[in-house]
């Protein structure tokens, strides 16, 4: 049996054992072991102003090239600054609101690299209308990196490419061919690595959901194994949780994520995911203002660095580079390299302090040390109230005074906290406790557990719940629930989107998570703790 396969099953005892987890905050200390660099770029996309009118291949090819442009110059950055793979963002290369018809002119077969060995620089010839393949291949190669993109590729139907697919069972779309959102990976010789069809389409009438769930990894020979899914995939079972199960704990993540205030803003839902599922997450988002769209980062378990644009009128929308030197978390390539060195050192350097990322360890007294512990069976807290958050009726209490308890249910679900508040300059910010069990039904449709901490936008109980990127109060605190799943994302959120590593995340097999934090920088916006219900979908 494999490590990463062990991996995997220990990971499912952990969760049915009975024990606790608990992890640390963001660590500065450098940490011994084999490490590689990694890139991701937010990219500023030029977009074709019409997209619902068709365009030739010629048009369509011009369009593309000025991104790849861009793409071109980013990928030597990366590698002038040591980069070994670069992440590039969804719809980044072609733009999107296009329609089934209008995205004819951008689509190109892309082979499935388990069937056919590949390299679109080399042998140019093999596929015909494959330029933009081609292009990517050719600066995979001449850069020296594991690339990494998204674009949209037309498949045969039924499919030829797909060795056990059973086309009785599929049928094909009314014009005849499959429509994929597609992430493509080239090794750094420029060869096709692997090949990934999105899952989870978010509203994207020019593409198909693939007739069969693709769970797709690749190995690179310095960091062992990474998984690839697609901006909302991550909010669901398949295929992110399957990589899970599989050991697999280097995740690729194109996305063009529209921030949602307070609980789904890009960062904070990536450092999440990071810090729930135990994984590293190299994210790559849009940067297009009028959509909301900005976020990307590097994320291990025990650090990150991350970027969030702000629109200042009169200032130009720009790209961003992100590179940063993070642990190798493969553990079958790990053993391999230790066991080829002999038992010896592995040497590399260790975890690195990102820019953007507060936070500590948490030292001195912790704040369930300081405050009386919750009470075995504690009591809803009185008046509380409903209100919207994300579309969604949570129930919620107001915190009063600078410190104290509370408790707030929502069907099964009961969340408690611990807090302590120190308002600066005599402001008077309401914040709120919040429970949600339910199906969430607004741009989309799944189930959650979810207990949040929030700042409130007004001073009415009716902006509990809205959206707001500034706070002035710092808050400590210890939120808790006890959870019907085993799939929960902690986060926390301070102004101006900073996004803060919480001291401590604690979870234990009857479901309760615990999620401490003291000594914030800057003011709290959310503390949340987002439970995924996959199997009530």
């Amino acid at each position: 049996m494999s490590l990463r396969v062990l991996l995997a099953v220990v990971v499912a005892v952990l969760y049915l054992s009975p024990v606790t987890l608990t992890w640390a905050g963001d660590r500065t200390e450098g940490t011994p072991g084999p490490s590689y660099v990694a890139a991701v770029y937010e990219h500023k996309v030029i977009l074709n102003p019409e997209p619902h009118v068709p365009l030739s291949r010629t048009a369509a090819l011009e369009h593309m090239m000025r991104n790849l442009k861009v793409y071109e110059e980013q990928a030597e950055r990366a590698a002038e600054q040591g980069a070994q793979i670069i992440v590039f963002p969804e719809d980044g290369i072609h733009g999107f609101n296009f329609s089934r018809l209008s995205i004819s002119g951008y689509l190109e077969t892309i082979p499935d690299p388990l069937t056919e060995d590949w390299n679109p620089c080399t042998q140019p010839d093999r596929h015909n209308h494959t330029e933009v393949l081609q292009s990517l291949s050719c600066m995979a190669r001449r850069h020296q990196l594991y690339l990494v993109a998204n674009m949209p590729d037309l498949q045969p139907c039924p499919l030829t490419s797909h060795p056990h697919l059973d086309p009785s069972q599929t049928p094909c779309p009314p014009d005849g061919r499959w429509q994929f959102n597609t992430d493509v990976v080239f090794r750094s010789d420029g060869s096709l690595a692997a090949r990934y069809h999105k899952q989870n389409l978010f509203f994207e009438k020019e593409f198909d959901t693939p007739p069969r769930l693709e769970v797709v990894t690749f190995d690179t020979p310095f960091a062992g194994r990474f998984g690839v899914f697609t901006c909302f995939d991550i909010l669901f079972h398949d295929p992110t949780v399957r990589l899970l199960e599989k050991g697999i704990r280097q995740m690729i993540f194109p996305t063009a994520w529209m921030n949602l205030l307070p609980l789904l803003t890009a960062v904070q839902i990536q450092r999440a995911v990071s810090l729930g599922a135990n994984v590293t997450l190299l994210a790559a988002n849009l940067r297009h203002d009028s959509k909301a769209m900005t976020g990307s980062g590097i994320y291990t378990p025990s650090t990150s660095i991350y970027h969030h644009a702000f629109h200042h009128p009169g200032e130009p929308e720009e790209g961003k580079l992100l590179v940063l030197r993070i642990p190798v978390l493969d553990s079958d390539w790990l053993a391999t390299q230790k066991q080829a060195k002999g038992q010896g050192e592995t040497g590399g350097q260790g975890e690195a302090k990102g820019q953007g990322e507060t936070g500590g360890q948490g030292e001195g007294e912790p704040l369930s040390a300081s405050l009386p512990t919750f009470s075995p069976n504690p009591s809803p807290s009185p008046s509380h109230f409903i209100s919207s958050m994300m579309c969604d009726p949570f129930s919620f209490v107001l915190l009063h005074g600078s410190e104290g308890q509370l408790t707030v249910c929502d069907g099964p679900l009961c969340c408690h906290l611990q807090y302590r508040r120190s308002p600066q300059g005599g402001n008077t910010e309401l914040y709120a406790l919040g429970a949600f069990a339910g199906n969430h039904t607004a741009d989309g449709h799944f189930a959650l557990q979810v207990c949040a901490l929030v700042r409130c936008s007004g001073s009415e109980v009716s902006s509990c719940g809205k959206g707001v990127e500034e706070a002035e109060s710092r808050v400590d605190f210890r939120l808790e629930g006890k959870f019907g799943t085993r799939y929960v994302y902690p986060s926390l959120l301070g102004s101006g989107m900073v996004v803060d590593g919480p001291d401590r995340i604690e979870k234990t097999t009857d479901g309760r998570v615990t999620m401490e934090h003291s000594g914030m920088s800057v003011g709290l916006v959310t503390a949340c703790l987002y439970g995924r219900v996959y199997d009530q979908d």
